[in-house]
């Protein structure tokens, strides 16, 4: 385990490559003992002090849910992170590609709680049950530790590399469309470049969900009712660049756009 003061350093450290959008060496290269509890622990500050910079806490990010993100980055387990209210954008945002460092596209479902979820054995079913409704989105990946090398406790330590979500406008209660089989067809400059269903994430893509709230029982904490739980990709990432027009068409939950600027 890393001491709290060696926590603090390396979350200070993370709060500066934000600001400045830039790239730090590798956590695991230099603390190879740092383990999985140091990484959430070092989030965790990180969090507290964005809080109190002023930041609102509006959801959560769930990722490495599904078998084409696992072999896309090597590690096979999910992770969490937080997401602020200044990261949300619309359908049709400009988003300045220089706000992110390492930017890439994933495709996704977003889910809006109506009641709060608590472990510890939330099934599909509570979730289900705990959701007001499903909408799309795209998240906007950003990772301030180098890429190569990096372990689940890199992602982790830097907020499981969340950096933004552009959501949809089309929204479905869980009992009006079988969410297993949202498509996700994901084009860069009018190509395309991935594809998947939604289905690919834990078999049902408000599974995570459920393991989020078993994940956050272990730590004395729930999600609560009106949280954004982005459930994770179904697709690999996809790179994006300043200029690219970035279209993704969901089938009967409509479709999302953005451009880098």
């Amino acid at each position: 385990m890393l001491s709290a003061d060696t926590v603090a350093q390396i979350a200070a450290e993370l709060a500066e490559a934000d600001r400045n959008h830039s790239v730090i060496p590798r956590i695991t290269a230099r603390y190879p003992e740092a383990t999985v509890e140091d990484s959430y622990a070092i989030q965790g500050v990180w969090r507290d002090s964005q809080i109190a910079a002023g930041r609102r806490l509006v959801g959560r990010k769930i990722g490495l849910t599904s078998k084409a993100m696992q072999q896309a980055t090597g590690i096979t387990e999910p992770d969490y992170g937080v997401m602020f209210d200044d990261t949300v954008y619309e359908s049709g945002a400009e988003i300045p590609v220089d706000h992110f460092s390492n930017v890439r596209i994933e495709v996704e479902l977003a889910f809006v709680l109506k009641h709060p979820l608590e472990g510890p054995d939330c099934t599909l079913d509570d979730a289900l049950a705990a959701i007001d409704y499903a909408v799309p989105a795209l998240e906007v990946l950003n990772s301030h530790i180098e890429l190569e090398g990096r372990t689940i406790v890199d992602t982790i330590s830097d907020n499981a590399a969340y950096g933004a979500m552009v959501l949809g406008t089309v929204h479905k209660r869980p009992d009006e469309i079988d969410l297993r089989w949202v498509p996700g067809v994901l084009s860069r400059n009018g190509e395309i470049e991935e594809t998947g269903v939604a289905a690919g994430v834990l078999g049902h893509p408000a599974t995570g969900v459920a393991w989020l709230a078993n994940k956050f029982h272990q730590h004395g904490a729930r999600l609560e009712a009106g949280e954004i739980i982005l459930a994770g990709s179904f697709t690999r990432p996809m790179w994006v660049s300043r200029g690219d027009h970035v279209l993704c068409d969901y089938g009967p939950m409509g479709t999302i756009e953005c451009r880098f600027i």
